[in-house]
């Protein structure tokens, strides 16, 4: 059965160049990074050559990496590390109402520790209002927490100038760009932002292996104790496999120099116009212009999104109802909800989201397959009007 690939915001394939990267790693240079020996010495440089790669990608400098096992890990130390690093006695974090689970659960379990949060609204594109952010600022606001990009509708956040508010009041800002990075361009210099999440499976990397940017300077107590690897701030041994794949995804990225973002789009914009054109009672949702090149998330109303999920799996298309995290429930998302859109139509929401692998053969394919499906699960919805 022929595949078509289209979660690449859940996980991407492993790049050829990446697997041929690794591949030493997982033989003969098998060493422990912390390790002085000879065995040791080429696990460690391949560690350092993958930092100086990874700050490459988002213009950091190479001290300011720090890699982690996830980029939930990363979120989770961003965030708890902030504020427990605070000397303020009452706390309070600023997040969105649209952020990845790995932002906003490990917010709701800091409630439960007595730590105050403010979920801030957001428009009917997912986008965050600067002046929200303001407006939302207290004495003893320690974290404003905004992610870059949506993962489920693609939204981009206006960071640099949630970023400028939050230098104003001296409050430490983090982002989440999992779905960002290799993407758009990225400086963190230019954003301005004291932290930064990143994770490999994004970027045609390895899963298991993660990094959070901390700007020099910043202070953020560790989340995992033991040794003293990775500058002393996040002990275990690290994942050298993982980490060296992770370096090589961030270069290929920076060598495309913004062609194959291009190229992305132009395959998104295909497939989302096809199926608007070709599908009555759809809709997109999040900014029309504001967003990843490569999410398209339309809800398809009447309809339950699990059920063309699996008629479109049949047809070997792989798509998502939303975050992959969230994969099992069956709430609507949380996301669509924050925008406005009612729970019916939530629930009929589709994302595709493509990547370097994609073809025109990809979006032909499902633009043919789609529209039948689309029919027949009306035909037999009691929801359906027509």
């Amino acid at each position: 059965m022929r595949i078509v690939y289209m979660d690449n915001n859940a996980t991407t394939p492993v790049d050829p160049r990446v697997k041929k990267a690794v591949l030493p790693y997982l033989g003969e240079l098998f060493g422990n990074p912390s390790s002085l020996h000879a065995a040791g010495t080429p696990a460690r440089a391949a560690v350092d050559k993958a930092r100086q790669q990874v700050a490459n990608v988002i213009g950091a400098e190479a001290e300011e990496i720090f890699f982690t096992a996830s980029g939930t890990e990363a979120d989770n130390w961003a965030i708890k590390g902030a504020y427990r690093d605070s000397k303020k006695s009452k706390k309070h974090i600023i997040t969105s109402s649209v952020e990845h689970e790995a932002v906003r659960n490990t917010c709701k379990f800091l409630m439960r520790q007595g730590i105050d949060v403010t979920f801030l609204p957001v428009d009917q594109y997912a986008m965050v209002d600067p002046d929200e952010v303001r407006r939302a600022i207290r004495p003893e606001t320690v974290l404003i927490t905004i992610m870059h990009s949506n993962n489920e509708v693609g939204t981009l956040q206006p960071i640099a100038e949630i970023t400028k508010i939050a230098r104003e009041a001296g409050i430490i800002m983090h982002t989440d760009a999992v779905q960002s990075v290799c993407k758009v361009p990225l400086d963190v210099k230019e954003l301005g932002v004291d932290m930064m999440a990143m994770s490999g499976h994004k970027l045609y990397a390895l899963k298991g292996c993660g990094a959070l940017y901390i700007k020099s300077g910043t202070r953020v107590r560790r989340l995992i104790h033991g040794g003293h690897q990775e500058g002393g701030k996040r002990a275990g041994t690290e994942n050298v496999v993982g980490i060296v794949a992770l370096g090589e995804g961030c270069k290929l990225a920076l060598e495309q120099h913004g062609v194959e973002p291009h190229d992305i789009c132009k395959l998104r914009d295909r497939l989302e116009k096809g199926i608007l054109e070709q599908v009555p009672h759809t809709k997109l949702n999040g900014h029309p212009k504001e967003r990843l090149c490569s999410t398209a998330n339309i809800r398809f109303e009447y309809l339950e999104g699990e059920s063309i999920l699996l008629r479109l799996s049949a047809k070997g298309i792989c798509v998502s109802t939303g975050s992959a995290c969230s994969s099992e429930s069956l709430e609507p998302s949380p996301v669509l909800l924050a925008m406005g859109i009612q729970p019916q139509h939530a629930h009929g929401a589709i994302r595709f989201s493509l990547g370097r692998m994609n073809t025109e053969d990809d979006v032909d394919y499902v633009l043919e397959q789609l529209p039948p499906i689309i029919e027949e699960l009306r035909k037999m919805s009691p929801l359906f009007p027509g």
